[in-house]
């Protein structure tokens, strides 16, 4: 598998790495399968977070006896010093090792004054010079703070949402990133799964050779797509150009990328999902959404009390309640063309 250096961390990693949110929808067997057969494959760079339920731990359980052979970055959602430390201890204890090699702050609203000695940042800096963590990170949705991190010289790596759908502000990331020697990692290559044809992405992030994806995989199609992409890499040609502009065309416009920084709802609405529905009926098999459990759960919307929660956490600024409102309607409309 085709290698890179990410960065200043000094880590040689795949150029496709394995974004591990979905393992939390696995059993224990079945993510630790999942991850050795990744590994088999040539993959070597696991991405999770502490959010992500139970991710570290299946993880942990995959990799405990050759831990040296993999290349783990997780997050952390602390705000305080005290909070990231005891977030790495818990971290490292789900992960069954001694050492991260990336510790990336989870998406902060802002970024952590560095001279600031109670600060999360000052945590993983502590936690650096103890050899719990190799290198620091941070995750963002916002384009302005991801350039901002990756100036400031004080992370070495930034992971930002990146796909063949991205704005050419957000792909300017990637030269600011090599000008600055700060590792890139892509999340979201497909677009929170809404992309359909992988093989866009795949050719349009290959372009810069200082980007890692990292493909959120949970079956064992999608990894053995993702490995015949790296044996055989497909070429960004007109026909996939021509793909893209489709793709680009049908999803302008305000989307949710289903992050879900908006939940929990109140009302226990399933927003990340519930939001973007009328886009996955048409760009995924639409008879999982037709259940019965489906029509519960977007007739969910109908409690919505617009307390603007959800609004004030959205990171891409989307009216979600209107957004939800919208969805539920089209999602009637088309459950009543589908009887």
């Amino acid at each position: 598998m085709s290698t890179m250096k990410l960065g200043r961390t000094g880590l040689t990693v795949c150029r496709s790495g394995f974004g591990a949110l979905p393992l939390q929808r696995l059993s224990m067997n079945e993510a630790v399968g999942l991850l050795h057969r990744a590994h088999e494959g040539g993959i070597n760079f696991f991405d999770t977070a502490r959010m992500y339920s139970d991710s570290e731990e299946k993880i942990g359980v995959a990799f405990e006896h050759e831990r040296y052979g993999v290349i783990i970055a997780t997050k952390t959602l602390a705000q305080t010093r005290a909070d990231a430390l005891k977030s790495i201890e818990t971290s490292l204890s789900n992960l069954r090792t001694d050492y991260i090699d990336i510790m990336q702050l989870h998406n902060p609203e802002t970024l952590p004054d560095p001279t600031d000695p109670d600060s999360a940042y000052a945590g993983l800096i502590e936690a650096r010079n103890k050899g719990l963590v190799r290198c620091i990170g941070i995750s963002s949705h916002s384009i302005e703070r991801a350039l901002l991190a990756a100036r400031s010289g004080l992370y070495d790596t930034v992971q930002f949402p990146l796909s063949s759908l991205s704005s050419d502000a957000d792909l300017s990331l990637a030269a600011v990133c090599r000008e600055n020697d700060c590792g890139l990692i892509a999340m979201k290559p497909m677009a929170g799964g809404l992309i359909t044809n992988a093989a866009t992405s795949f050719a349009f992030l290959r372009q810069s050779a200082n980007v890692l994806p990292i493909w959120g995989m949970q079956r064992d199609s999608e990894l053995t797509e993702i490995l015949a992409f790296e044996a055989a890499p497909p070429q960004l040609d007109e026909w996939l150009w021509k793909s893209i502009r489709r793709e680009r065309f049908e999803l302008s416009g305000r989307f949710c990328r289903g992050c879900g920084y908006c939940m929990p709802c109140p009302q226990n609405i399933q927003i990340n999902w519930a939001a973007r529905m009328s886009l996955l009926l048409r760009r995924a098999p639409y008879q999982t959404f037709l259940s019965n459990e489906w029509r519960d759960r977007m007739q969910a919307i109908r409690s919505c009390t617009k307390c603007g929660l959800c609004n004030s956490k959205c990171p891409y600024g989307l009216n979600t309640p209107s957004l939800l409102k919208e969805n539920l309607a089209d999602y009637e409309r088309f459950c009543a063309e589908h009887a």
